[in-house]
This record gives C-alpha cells, structure tokens and sequence, in this order.
C-alpha cells in the first residue's frame, strides 16, 4: 500500500499524494463531498457531465478527446458515489508516466491544466452553461436515473435501503429523481455550479512514481483558484435502533422474485469491532463457502443467487436473493436459520479459516490498484483511520470466534422487501 503525505492548499483542498512505483501510470482523483440532501443531489449528479461536454478552451467532445489523445490517450472519467450519507462526485484522469515516453517530460502538467480547464473554465452562454448540451446531458441523466429498474436486482436492493431509511438521508438516490431533473435549466444549474465550486470539500489524490515537493508545487500553481469556506457535511446516523419488522412487497412484471433483507448492525468502518463484523458478514454471505450461498442455493436450491454485503459507512447489512416467489415462506425461514446460527456460533473452524483467507486476499488486491489505494484512504479520512495492510491484516487475523458472536447478538432484522410478479405472493 501506497504511503501518502496530505498538504492543504491555502484554498482549502486537501491533497494527498501518494508515491509509489508499483505502477507505469499517473492517477489524479479529485473528490467532492456533499451532504446527501434530496433538494440538490440532482444537481451534484448532473454536474460532472455537462462540465465534460466541454470547456473555453475545448468546447466540444472532439476537441477534448483529440486533447486526451495527444497525451498518449490520457483517460478521463467522473462517478457519482455514496458513502454512507454523503455523496461524492469523483473526476478520475489516468495518465501514462513521463519515464516510459522518451522525450516527454510535462504530461503530468499538460493533463493537469486540462483538468482544471474543464471544472473551472466551463462554456457558457451569457450567465448560464450552453443550453443544448445541457438538453442533452438532462436527457442522458434522465435515463441513468430510470435505468435502475432494469437491473432487478440493484433495483430490489435500492428499494429496501430507501423503505428501511426512509426517514434518514440514506434512503437518497445517488443520482436524485426525475422530477427534480426536469425543473432544471442551464442558468440554475450554472448558479449552483459556482456555488457547488465555492462551499464544496475537495480532497485531490496523485498516486505514482512521483516527486511528492514537485507534484505538490504544480498541484499549488494548477488548483489554487478562489474558493470560499468549506460546508460541513454532517456524520452519518449509524445507531439506529430498528422498530418492528416491516414487510414490504411490490409487484412488477419479473420472472424471478427478488429477496432482500435489511439489517441494522450499529457498528461503521471506523468501530473497534468493524473486523469482526467483517468476519461475520463473510462467514455469512460474501463467499462461495458462506452459509447463505451454501444452504440456501447449493443444498435447498432455492436460489438462483444468495448473498450478503455491508454498507460499511452506514452500519447496515443486506441479505439479498433471487428466488421463485412461491419460495418466499421457505427461503426466508432458512435465511433466519443461517441468521441465528451465527448468534450461536454455529459455524466451522474451516469457515472461520476460509473467510479470513479470501478476506486477507482480497486486502493484499487492493494494493495492486491504485483506484483501491485512493477509495481505502478516502474510507479511513471519513472515519479518522487510516489502514495500511499489514494493520488490515493484524486486525483481521486478531477477530476471534467470540468476538464473531457478540458482533452478532447485536444485528437486528429492520426491514423485508419482496420484488414479485404481478399476482405474486
């Protein structure tokens, strides 16, 4: 793993730079962090494809991609991520290093200005961004936004989230809601662009064989344009106790049913038993060996997928399935078996020994990709903790069967989604 050296631009960005020579390219990450707020996250989201529409200086698709393409293909891309309560809007550029092109000594500086071009130099018409390219990029957006309820089964999961959070800024979707999209034009969209860049925290991230003094004073000429104070951005709700079970079902017309369990763990990312919840949730549901996939899909052959993941920012747990719906009754008494088993601590010391290995394997992965380096630093800033492997793997390899057991005394079931087919169960 990447050690990194944080500096403060007197603008307020953080930047983190991350020296490594593990790999032959350049990564800048440059992340905003916003509140999950349902009256702007629409706003947040569309933002990063109008910017990258085109800038003064490259106003049109071709005219970047011919930019990017001189700089050895230069990649530049942007996400829209939730974190637990906060949204993140990610620009990504990956550039070839200087030392594997003879002759070439500024691409890191010729990437750079172009990114900088792109989110503080936009193309506007009058006071307001370009109108048909914001026509165009609402009509896009409008379509990631729908585009949800094509993949069932990020669908089902996205409902039980938003039923079990409804009340909480979690249960927002990343991308904001159609409506909200369609009272946009491109002038309050450019009033809250400048405000966006004004308030916004930013945290810019540069992995690779680098200088951290030089990286550091072209990042400080390139980034250092005017802001304002940052806006906090709240901490995320995690202890919440939940009420009685709530049973939901919604019908569509779907071939295959689609279980989802949502549970309250009240325990994050940055708690002392977060490994062991880890641990738990991998003996669980994240592996081909765990309880879920074996007793549910293998043995019963109830499902056509069984598995469980973490929201670990939120300290939520999602069982989730694929199922007949006139299996419903059965899967969902087995998965309460597999549930309490593990209060029980009814599980193999081969489990406890598999889920550590694909965990520790999955650990050392991340140190092979500098996307992973920069997302597991951006986990550990949001909690106060930072995690180098080798601390990863000692907190992995110190969980004990115990400490499985009482992590799971404390999960609780919140809420039960069904996804079925019309005059389903």
């Amino acid at each position: 793993m990447a050690n990194f050296q944080r500096r403060r631009l007197d603008n307020g960005i953080n930047v983190f730079i991350h020296p490594t020579d593990k790999f032959k390219t350049i990564l800048v990450q440059l992340i905003f962090h916003r509140r999950l707020h349902k009256e702007e996250v629409t706003q947040s989201a569309l933002l990063p494809s109008i910017l990258q529409r085109g800038s003064k200086n490259y106003p049109t698709r071709q005219k970047l991609s011919s930019a990017l393409e001189e700089l050895y293909g230069t990649e530049l891309m942007s996400e829209v991520i939730k974190k637990g309560e906060r949204q993140l809007i990610s620009y990504s550029m990956e550039l070839v290093h200087d030392q594997y092109l003879p002759g070439e000594n500024q691409l890191l500086r010729k990437g750079l200005e172009i990114f900088k071009d792109l989110l503080t130099n936009p193309l506007l018409e009058g006071n307001a961004f370009r109108a048909d390219y914001v026509k165009q990029e609402k009509e896009q957006h409008e379509r990631v936004i729908k585009g949800i309820i094509n993949d069932k089964i990020a669908y089902s999961v996205e409902r039980c989230l938003q039923e079990m959070c409804q009340a909480e800024p979690f249960s927002i979707f990343k991308y904001g809601t159609v409506e909200q999209l369609a009272q946009e034009t491109p002038k309050s969209l450019y009033d809250f662009y400048r405000r966006f860049m004004q308030e916004t925290p930013a945290d810019l991230h540069v992995i690779g064989d680098l200088d951290v003094e030089k990286t550091f004073a072209l990042i400080e000429k390139l980034f250092n344009y005017q802001r304002g104070e940052d806006l906090a951005v709240p901490d995320t709700q995690v202890d919440i106790q939940p009420r009685e079970v709530r049973y939901v079902k919604e019908e569509m017309d779907v071939n295959q049913g689609k279980l989802v369990l949502g549970y309250r763990t009240g325990l994050s990312y940055g708690d002392e038993d977060y490994f062991a919840l880890l641990m738990y949730n991998g003996i669980l549901g994240s592996f081909p060996h765990s309880k879920l996939f074996q007793n549910v899909r293998e043995k019963a052959s109830l499902a056509y997928y069984a598995y469980s993941r973490l929201e670990k920012h939120k300290g939520l747990m999602v069982i989730s399935s694929g199922i007949e719906s006139d299996n419903y009754e059965r899967t969902l008494e087995i998965i309460h078996r597999q549930v309490q088993a593990m209060k029980e601590g009814d599980f193999s010391q081969e489990d406890l020994d598999n889920t550590r290995s694909g965990l520790r394997n999955q650990f050392l992965v991340e140190e092979d990709n500098p996307y992973a380096i920069i997302n597991r630093t951006l986990d550990g800033m949001l909690v106060g903790q930072v995690w180098e492997t080798d601390e990863l793997l000692q907190r992995l390899n110190a969980v004990t069967r115990d400490d499985i057991v009482r992590v799971a005394e404390n999960i609780k079931l919140d809420t039960v989604y069904f996804l079925t087919g019309i005059g389903g169960v």
